[in-house]
This record gives structure tokens, C-alpha cells and sequence, in this order.
């Protein structure tokens, strides 16, 4: 038995998380990559514009990120890691079904479980692995194990949105939601079935004089919050354009305070790793800020403007497996009440447009088809795959790629990772400037290449920046506040989420689109610019802890 033991590669429990957490992404991509089409949807959704989609979008993901950094820690001191997946979980799916439900009150319930289902789930699964591989037989597999499952994740997400278009084209929203709910179960199940795997890890922490009372974390950073938050959206008019924006961006402010309330309250041996730690969460807001604009702008551009018809085999093909939809015009109508004319939403009345479908109101009059017919499509969410395909294909690269330098001596410090992760997630933007020059800004189809190419680049920067970004809180956050630490990358994660959300708000505002990802080139460029001018005092604080 101790033979076999010694000879096993990975923990027994790693094929229950994998699957686990691969049909929780399965549910939760499946959810987020068709959101803003059905908010925007004026049959089966709520026909919101692209601002107000976008908007309560934007929102929605950045409270996602906030949740997690309370579930830990409750799960660490009170719940236990199990209990608080499985509640998570349960949380998550009944969400996910609830969204089938079409009225406002029962998305927002909806999505309040998502948020608060994310919090229990997603930070405590990844807690239990850390703590199978923490044994002496599979430690020096931690890295490789968490690339296992991380793939988990990127395999959910990717296939996903294959069964989101099928199911909308054959039976609707509502069930493609109730899938997403489906696959969430289904991953509780298999965790519940591989319990005797990781009993033994699922221990709590206990509290030390180091660790910070949660009594006092209510007190001093979620109470002020919500009050603010309460203030923020209560405040007559909108400061930040809408009453969400206000009520985040007000909340955000005591958070922040007390994160920079730590620097000054520090030991002086501490102060410098608590600072270079707050420089790195400012400069990443911007990446998410723009890489969470997958499931905003560049789905809008996805939808509106890609060329998106298959014909030919193809589209026989397409259309054979329910990923295409077959879009009718008529031209024999002037005022035709029906289903293939758009509606949009205009100073709070949905009014009707007299014109072609959606699909093709940025093409110039004379690229417009000139008699009825039919335009086979594939399916806009298919394109939310693009990201988590670059995933799966490039992360072996980029691991054997840092794998080889470390054996020459060469592999760059973590801090230089990001900012080169940031500098090359600016030049993905380009990719989209280009794109819109080269359609006539939209009067024109732009081809797929153009997101599959922006995706790709973008996926690169990525991969140097999310997982670095969280080895790097692990290596410099001081032993007593290391969890509030995590929380301040959370935080950094959710104020980029929301700010893509603000940013995307702004897509009909600019007539000319390749300015709109000029803003967010800049954006990129600031933050890529602050970034390698810290290096240097980055390095040496890493120096300094003797890490790398």
C-alpha cells in the first residue's frame, strides 16, 4: 500500500475537483457568454440597449469577484471548505435555473445567488487542492496539478458555448439557463462523490493572534461598504451615469481606504511589500477593464459586426448541429410588424424600426441584399470559445517556454511577467483598431480572424498576468494579513470587471469604434508604463523577501 502510495503521480481526489470545477465553469461561462445577448434579446429577454446591458453586465461580474474573499474566509474559520463548495454550488445552480424565469425581480434574485454561490465555491475548492498537494509525497506536483486543473476550467468554459447556441436555436433562453443549472449539479454531485478523497484535508484554520477577528473586518470594511453603496445608489441623479455605477463606486471607497490604510499602519518591515502590492493591484484594474470586454464590446462586435453567414457545405453543416441560425428578410413590406425587424429601446419606449434585422444595420446601402431571402448565421456565442480555446492551446507552451529559461538561469521575476503581460494585452487592442479601419468601421463584415487573432494575443497576456498576479500576493503579503491581501487582488479584479462594464456603456457613443479601442489602448499603455517603471523597486522588495 505505501508502495503505491509513493508511486502515484497526483492525489485520488483530482479527478473529482477536475470534473468538479469543470462543470461549475461549464455552467457559469454558459451563463455569462449569453447574458448581455439575452438582456439585449426583444423576444425572449428584456430588449435593454447596449448601454443598459452592459451596464447592469459589468456590475454583475465585478460583485462575482468581490464574494470570494468573504466565502474563504468564513469557510477558513467557521463552514469548513466542504460545506461551503457544496452550499456554493447549490447556490449556483438554483440561480443559473432561476434565470429562466423571465421577470426583473427574479434575475436580480438570480443573480444575488450566482454572486454570493461564487463566493462559497470558487475560492475553496482551489483551497482544498492547495492542501492535498501541501503532503510530502505530491508537493513538488503542486504546480502541475494546479495546470491540471486549471485546464478543467478552460475545458468547461470552452465547450460550453457549443451547447448555449444549440439550445437557444432548437428551444430558447430559458433552457439554455436551466443548462447551465444542470451542469452545476452535476459538478456537486461529483464532488460529493469524492469526499472520502479530501476529508482528511478539509481542516479549519485555526485563528492566531496574527489573523484579523472577521468581527472586525464586518466592522471596518463590509459594513461601511454596503452603507456607502446604500448612499451611492439612494443620491438624487447619477454621478457616474447610472445609479449601479454610483452605489459600486461608493462602496469601493471605504474598501479601499482601509487597503490603504494598511500601508500606513504597518511595521516598517512590512511596509514595503504592502506597497508594492498596492501599485500592482492599481496598474491590473486596467487589463481586466479590458479583458473582461469579451462579454461586452467584442460581443457586440461578434454579433453585429463579424460576418458571421456559412453557406455552401458549411453551412449545411452549421445548421446540422443547431450552432446556426437562419435569419429571414423581406423586401416586399414597408411596415411589416414581425419579428425580423429590430426594436430598440428609446428614452424608456421600446418603438419599431422599419428596416433590415439587426444583423445588417451598419452596412452601407449598396451592400445590402437587394431582394428577400435568407442568411444563415453562426451563432454568437460560439465566439465566447475563442478565449478558453487560446487557453487550452497556449498554456503548455508558456509553462515549457518559462520552463526553459529556468533551466538557463534567465526566467524574468514575477513583476516582470505582468508588465509584460500588460504590454502584449495593448498590442491585442490594436488588433481591433485594425479591424475597424479594415471594415469601413462596421460597413463592412470584419472576418472572425480579426476576434480569433485579438483573443489570441490577448490570451498571452493572460496567462503572464492572472496566475503571476496571484503567486505574487502569495509570496509578498505579510503572514498576518495574507487573506486580506488575496482579497485586495479580488478587489483589483472586481473594480477592473465593473470598469469594462463603464467602458462598454460607451460603445454607441462613438461613431467611429476604432476610437473606442484607442481608449482602451491607452488605458493598457498607462498602466503597461507604470508598471516597468516599478520594476526595479519591484525586483528589489522580491529581493528583499528572497523570492523570485
Amino acid at each position: 500500500m505505501t508502495e503505491t502510495l509513493k508511486q502515484r503521480k497526483h492525489p485520488r481526489a483530482l479527478p473529482f475537483l477536475f470534473f468538479s470545477e469543470m462543470w461549475e465553469r461549464f455552467g457559469y461561462y454558459l451563463m455569462i457568454g449569453i447574458f448581455l445577448l439575452y438582456l439585449k434579446n426583444v423576444e425572449q429577454g428584456f430588449a435593454m440597449t447596449n448601454k443598459e446591458a452592459s451596464d447592469l453586465y459589468g456590475t454583475f461580474i465585478a460583485l462575482v469577484f468581490l464574494t470570494p474573499f468573504i466565502g474563504g474566509l468564513l469557510a477558513d474559520r467557521y463552514f469548513g471548505y466542504r460545506r461551503s463548495v457544496i452550499a456554493g454550488g447549490l447556490m449556483m445552480g438554483i440561480g443559473y435555473c432561476l434565470m429562466a424565469v423571465h421577470n426583473l425581480p427574479m434575475l436580480y434574485l438570480s443573480m444575488t445567488l450566482v454572486i454570493v454561490g461564487n463566493g462559497f465555491f470558487k475560492p475553496n475548492i482551489s483551497t482544498l487542492l492547495g492542501n492535498l498537494y501541501s503532503t510530502p509525497e505530491f508537493e513538488k506536483r503542486k504546480d502541475e496539478g494546479y495546470n491540471i486543473f486549471y485546464m478543467g476550467i478552460n475545458i468547461g468554459a470552452f465547450v460550453c458555448n457549443f451547447f448555449s447556441a444549440a439550445i437557444i436555436i432548437i428551444w430558447g433562453w430559458k433552457y439554455a439557463f436551466i443548462a447551465a443549472g444542470i451542469g452545476m449539479f452535476l459538478g456537486v454531485l461529483i464532488f460529493i462523490s469524492g469526499t472520502r478523497h479530501y476529508r482528511s484535508v478539509d481542516i479549519k484554520k485555526p485563528m492566531t493572534k496574527e489573523d484579523m477577528p472577521f468581527s472586525r473586518i464586518v466592522i471596518t470594511i463590509l459594513l461601511p461598504s454596503v452603507i456607502a453603496g446604500v448612499i451611492g445608489w439612494l443620491i438624487p441623479g447619477n454621478i457616474f451615469q447610472s445609479d449601479s455605477n454610483d452605489a459600486f463606486i461608493f462602496a469601493c471607497i471605504p474598501v479601499i481606504y482601509f487597503y490603504a490604510s494598511l500601508y500606513f499602519r504597518a511595521e516598517k518591515s512590512e511596509k514595503r511589500p504592502i506597497a508594492a502590492l498596492l501599485a500592482i493591484f492599481a496598474a491590473v484594474v486596467m487589463f481586466w477593464a479590458v479583458f473582461k470586454q469579451n462579454g461586452t464590446a467584442l460581443t457586440i462586435w461578434a454579433d453585429t459586426y463579424t460576418n458571421r453567414e456559412v453557406s455552401g457545405g458549411a453551412g449545411k453543416v452549421f445548421s446540422g448541429v443547431y450552432l446556426a441560425e437562419k435569419l429571414e428578410y423581406r423586401m416586399d413590406s414597408v411596415e411589416l410588424y414581425d419579428d425580423q425587424f429590430r426594436l430598440q429601446k428609446k428614452d424608456g419606449k421600446v418603438m419599431m424600426e422599419y428596416n433590415y434585422p439587426a444583423y445588417f444595420k451598419n452596412v452601407e446601402p449598396a451592400q445590402l441584399p437587394q431582394n428577400s431571402g435568407h442568411a444563415t448565421l453562426w451563432s454568437t456565442p460560439l465566439s465566447q470559445s475563442i478565449n478558453p480555446g487560446w487557453v487550452i492551446l497556449l498554456t503548455p507552451l508558456v509553462v515549457a517556454f518559462f520552463a526553459f529559461l529556468r533551466r538557463r538561469n534567465r526566467e524574468p521575476s514575477t513583476p516582470t511577467k505582468i508588465a509584460i503581460g500588460l504590454l502584449i494585452s495593448a498590442v491585442s487592442v490594436l488588433v481591433m483598431v485594425w479591424a475597424v479601419n479594415a471594415s469601413g468601421n462596421g460597413t463592412e463584415k470584419a472576418s472572425v480572424w480579426w476576434l480569433v487573432a485579438t483573443y489570441g494575443i490577448i490570451t498571452i497576456g493572460e496567462l503572464l498576468l492572472s496566475p503571476m498576479g496571484l503567486s505574487l500576493v502569495s509570496k509578498l503579503s505579510p503572514v498576518r494579513i495574507t487573506a486580506l491581501m488575496m482579497g485586495g487582488w479580488f478587489l483589483a479584479t472586481s473594480i477592473g470587471n465593473k470598469l469594462s462594464g463603464v467602458l462598454a456603456t460607451m460603445w454607441d457613443g462613438y461613431e467611429n469604434k476604432a476610437n473606442f479601442f484607442w481608449v482602451n489602448f491607452g488605458l493598457l499603455m498607462i498602466a503597461t508604463i507604470i508598471m516597468f517603471s516599478m520594476l526595479r523597486w519591484l525586483n528589489q522588495i522580491m529581493k528583499e523577501r528572497g523570492v523570485k
